[in-house]
């Protein structure tokens, strides 16, 4: 059978990839607006949609299959965690440990996943609904990237950026980052648990430090890390208030992801889990402004360590 083609041209491809990105984000808004059930608009999406949808031919979107599987899976162990578990350092670190371990059985490149698996533990999330919720969106992504990636051909030529992006999504080859890694997750789960602003330590973080760490020498927001709490901060601040003044609806949540895109645009940087970061206040009850306070906290935190590793560990990189 026939399918319409799009013929290859880079910023336009850029420009209808993210048009589809917020169309995408809008309908799945919709669909958890219409069921009343919130974790249908899984933040993560954002994300996920942005590379999947932008890199039709990238690491994630030739991978469909795992990209429905792993982040079920790992949203049942956290799910699991959470049924048992208060929210403290104990369940983060389970919970993070086994979405790593999922994907790394699986040889999955959907880093994304860890986020489902520390998304109950953040919110308080103990029911069976939430990973079934993950899979309505999981699916419609999957669809969606295959009718998109038969659509829009292969680029001619993979620029630079492309490869490095490719490999920052693929596992990790090497953990001899994870002890640095482990000091980040216990340092900013200690500190979230001391001010009791949770949120420091936000799932889409830990996304975040799990791919600057496992691919520091390519990955696209390792080279900048003093923007990532800058851009995470401004999208976390317009979520808000977007979730504050026009309340939870699908304009205000694909508004969102614009927002995002744009910051990514101006920044000049490829951060898909930042736009997770705008659309989690549409999934945290009674939201305030505390959370993109505690966004800029967790992301400085991390910031600051990363550049402290980069030092040790110079010769490596």
């Amino acid at each position: 059978m026939k399918i319409f083609r799009i013929r290859h041209s880079a910023p336009l491809l850029g420009f209808f990839g993210e048009l589809l990105t917020v169309c995408y984000i809008g309908l799945i808004a919709s669909i958890a607006l219409i069921t009343h059930i919130p974790y249908i608009l899984f933040p993560e999406l954002g994300a996920l949609s942005h590379d999947v949808i932008k890199r039709p031919h990238g690491t994630w979107a030739k991978a469909p299959g795992m990209l429905v599987i792993t982040p079920f899976l790992t949203g049942v162990a956290g799910t699991l965690i959470s049924q048992h578990f208060h929210y403290g350092m104990t369940p983060i670190l389970l919970a993070t440990a086994a979405s790593m371990l999922i994907i790394r059985a699986l040889q999955s490149p959907i880093a994304p996943a860890i986020s489902a698996g520390v998304l109950p533990i953040s919110l308080d999330i103990t029911s069976w609904r939430y990973p079934l919720a993950l899979l309505l969106g999981l699916v419609l992504l999957a669809a969606l990237s295959l009718i998109w990636q038969r659509a829009v051909p292969p680029p001619p030529t993979r620029s630079a950026v492309d490869v490095a992006d490719d490999i920052t999504e693929e596992a990790p080859r090497s953990y001899s980052w994870l002890p640095f890694f482990v000091v980040f997750l216990i340092g900013t789960a200690l500190l979230s648990q001391l001010t009791g602003w949770r949120l420091i330590l936000f799932p889409p973080l830990i996304v975040i430090a799990f791919e600057m760490f496992a691919h520091a020498d390519v990955c696209p927001w390792a080279g900048r890390p003093l923007m990532l709490p800058v851009a995470c901060t401004l999208n976390a601040l317009a979520g808000v208030l977007l979730v504050t003044t026009l309340g939870n609806v699908p304009f205000a949540v694909a508004g969102s992801a614009v927002f995002a895109i744009f910051i990514l645009r101006v920044f000049d940087l490829h951060v898909p889990p930042a736009i997770a970061v705008g659309l989690l206040p549409f999934v945290i009850p009674n939201v305030d402004y505390v959370f993109p306070v505690s966004v800029g906290i967790g992301t400085l935190s991390l910031t600051m360590l990363f550049l402290i590793w980069k030092k040790v560990k110079q010769p490596a990189i």
